[in-house]
């Protein structure tokens, strides 16, 4: 009895122990949460943001990889289920690629009368004017449809981004991806001619060729402007590449360079059953979609924010002057080249594919050469253009001349696009949703103006297929009211940039 006392007395004490032990613990998981947090505290508000607040939008639909999803996806937002993919496909393999075969045909045509009822790909070139390579013309515009009842975009710029919003006139609004359920890397048709293993068995580029980049661009060193395109009109490639630079530059940049041409797996270029192409596939490079150090048009959707429908669609920035820049992308702050070489994680910003479809394994070093190659990528040159990024008074045209007096003056277009760039590298909210009821886009980076005539289309999203569209879209945006000589004034100065 008396041994049983002293163990029912001991049993008492752990139990009384075990209980503080707990009230403490649970005491000290209190102690880190802010006393802000209580859900009691909370103020239901919109922040001012009225119709571009979340519970003015549509709540996303639920679709599974490679369903059709909405092309005005600006009128949704919401929350997914989870900020983690996977590497699986919703059916097997058979029937993801039969799937395919039967919806994409549709698919494209709906998307192709989207893209018809906001533009005019008319196909007419601004006369005399090509881009840098000297064989693809830029194309003459504005293309954007004006809205029924208006006749003109002078006549649209009188009107209060309110009146405008009010009565849906905007012909600016965002683009999305054609198949923004499985997004990934969608090439122009030039690239896939010669590239045919990453033609996708889902989706098409939505762009006519001639509004896209020349193919395959010039390539400018700033350690050889004295050889002009070093790539001789030709794609420079893994096969290639050591005939065209050794001896012209380093070891470490020919290293640099190769891994830049290298393919790698990605989301959905790789050798496994997830996959948006027929065969197998060795992955992509940067050079798949950065061309010679440029562009080819193809886009993607921007890594950086869940669920996968509320990505950002973006085109392909060029990589030409990239050593005069401090930001290097278009919504996150990567403020290095070598950075920049290293954080895709797949193009989807979703590191967990990396059990699936294997390693990128780019060591830092690796991505300090190719950090080292693209800082000796150069603009194009600028004939017009002297030292100070001035026109020359006695080889520029009048109307260029007052181009630039626009730029710098009445346009306001050196408030964010300055220095030898043409660019501030910052980020800015243009708050373009004053215009439309939509989600606000937020942030975006300022991408430079120098050698601006050769990458079309323009702004993040490519929503101004040339550049008269994108002094349209600033002209509405930020109310300068510009007249049709102004604006035309500014568009062939920008072509001497």
């Amino acid at each position: 009895m008396f041994k049983n006392k002293k163990l029912l007395i001991a049993g008492g004490a752990l139990i009384f122990m075990a209980a503080v032990g707990f009230q403490l613990a649970d005491r000290n998981l209190h102690m880190l949460q802010s006393p802000g947090a209580k859900i009691s505290d909370y103020i239901a508000y919109d922040y001012g943001l009225g119709s571009s607040y979340v519970d003015s939008l549509m709540p996303y639909p639920e679709l599974k990889k490679g369903e059709r999803s909405p092309l005005e996806l600006w009128k949704y937002a919401g929350r997914g289920k989870s900020s983690f993919g996977t590497p699986e496909l919703p059916m097997t393999w058979e029937e993801w690629v039969a799937f395919h075969k039967d919806q994409k045909p549709e698919l494209m045509k709906d998307v192709r009368d989207y893209m018809n009822k906001r533009y005019d790909f008319s196909g007419e070139a601004i006369p005399g004017r090509f881009m840098s390579g000297n064989r693809k013309p830029v194309m003459a515009g504005p293309v954007a449809r004006l809205p029924k009842g208006i006749t003109s975009f002078e006549d649209l710029s009188k009107l209060s981004a309110a009146e405008i919003k009010r009565r849906d006139l905007f012909p600016y609004k965002p683009l999305a991806h054609p198949l923004h359920s499985t997004a990934h890397m969608v090439f122009p048709d030039s690239w896939n001619k010669a590239h045919p293993e990453h033609e996708r068995i889902d989706v098409d580029h939505d762009f006519p060729d001639e509004y896209l980049p020349e193919f395959p661009p010039p390539m400018f060193l700033t350690t050889h402007k004295e050889l002009g395109d070093i790539s001789g009109g030709k794609e420079v490639t893994l096969s290639n590449y050591y005939e065209i630079f050794n001896g012209l530059i380093t070891a470490e940049q020919m290293e640099g360079l190769k891994e830049l041409l290298k393919p790698t797996p990605t989301t959905w270029f790789n050798h496994t059953p997830h996959r948006v192409t027929l065969q197998p596939s060795a992955g992509v490079s940067c050079f798949s979609c950065h061309v010679n150090g440029h562009t080819n048009g193809a886009f993607e959707l921007a890594p950086d924010a869940r669920p996968n429908l509320a990505r950002l669609r973006v085109e392909t920035p060029t990589m030409r002057g990239n050593y005069n820049l401090m930001q290097l992308a278009s919504k996150r702050s990567i403020r290095s080249m070598d950075h920049f070489a290293e954080v895709e994680e797949y193009f989807d910003g979703d590191p967990g594919m990396q059990q699936a479809i294997g390693p990128r394994a780019q060591k830092r070093e690796v991505t300090n050469r190719m950090g080292d190659f693209n800082a000796i990528l150069d603009f194009p040159p600028a004939p017009k253009l002297g030292p100070l990024g001035k026109l020359y008074e006695d080889k520029a045209t009048q109307q260029e001349l007052l181009g630039e007096k626009l730029f710098f003056g009445k346009a306001k277009c050196s408030g964010c696009h300055a220095g030898p760039a043409f660019v501030d590298d910052y980020m800015h909210d243009l708050q373009v949703e004053r215009f439309y009821k939509g989600r606000p886009e937020g942030p975006i980076k300022t991408f430079p103006l120098r050698g601006i005539k050769d990458s079309p289309p323009y702004l993040h999203d490519g929503r101004c297929p040339t550049l008269a569209d994108a002094v349209e879209f600033f002209d509405l945006v930020l109310e300068l009211k510009l007249t049709k000589d102004e604006k035309e004034a500014l568009v062939a100065y920008m072509l001497c940039l």
